[in-house]
């Protein structure tokens, strides 16, 4: 059970780390100030939950190892997040998609977590549903504005979803051991989440007029939880952890 809980932290853990490092790279970049920092206060709300989740998972593996050690000294086949958070940002719209996509999952896989019989996943879940309710709230009202804006908006906010269908289910796959934590009431159930995330996207997406292909989907791309990543990986990676393996022994 302490490998099959540790899996499931790392998996916590890295999407949040990974997606909070791909939204640090829009600093200084975005459409507006205004956008700069909320997606800088995203990041960081993302960067914090990875924190305690690979904290915790670092305690449950007994190996001396914490968040940092977690972060920064893994190579990508070791890392288990899902394949949508490691995406490039492409445009403002595409990251926009992939954005609602994930904000609305982590809304639902927190608040479920709030109700786990491990009372230490319970407070942190507790505590970030509060930030990704807001998250999931400014990603629905981007996408909906979009959608509806000018006809070049809507085009990409069009483009924007299309492209990270292909992900969907792999945000939903459970790590090795999965269910038996599921079923002792730790972990979340994948396709009770994939439901209700479906439901309400459904709802977001017929406001903004863009196709919703959740009833057919394309072909699906996983392998994220089981290490299996694309080179968009690797390449982030590189830039995020050379500061620390350069100097691993530094106390910052």
């Amino acid at each position: 059970m302490n490998q099959a809980l540790f899996s499931y932290l790392v998996a916590l853990g890295d999407d949040s780390l990974v997606l909070g490092q791909r939204l640090c790279e829009w600093s200084g970049m975005a459409p507006t100030i205004e956008v700069d920092l909320g997606l800088s206060n995203l990041a960081l709300d993302l960067v914090g939950q990875s924190i305690l989740l690979l904290d915790y998972a670092g305690e449950v593996e007994a190996r001396g190892r914490d968040a940092d050690a977690l972060a920064y000294h893994r190579d990508a086949g070791q890392f288990r997040n899902s394949l949508l958070v490691e995406q490039a940002n492409g445009d403002f719209a595409e990251t926009m998609a992939r954005q609602v996509l994930f904000s609305l999952y982590q809304r639902h896989l927190y608040e479920a977590l709030s109700r786990s019989t491990d009372p230490r996943i319970a407070e942190i879940a507790a505590k970030a549903v509060k930030e990704v309710r807001y998250h999931a709230g400014l990603a629905s009202d981007w996408v909906i504005r979009l959608g509806q804006g000018t006809a070049e908006s809507h085009a990409r906010m069009a483009d924007g979803m299309a492209g990270v269908w292909r992900f969907m289910d792999d945000l939903f796959v459970l790590p090795a051991g999965g269910e038996a934590l599921v079923n002792a009431g730790i972990a979340a159930d994948g396709p009770a989440l994939r439901a209700a995330v479906l439901g309400e996207l459904g709802v977001i997406l017929r406001q903004a007029g863009l196709e919703d292909r959740s009833a057919a989907l394309p072909w699906q791309i996983t392998g994220g939880r089981e290490g299996r990543h694309s080179e968009q990986l690797d390449r982030m990676l590189a830039e995020m952890q050379v500061l620390p393996r350069a100097h691993p022994e530094a106390v910052w």
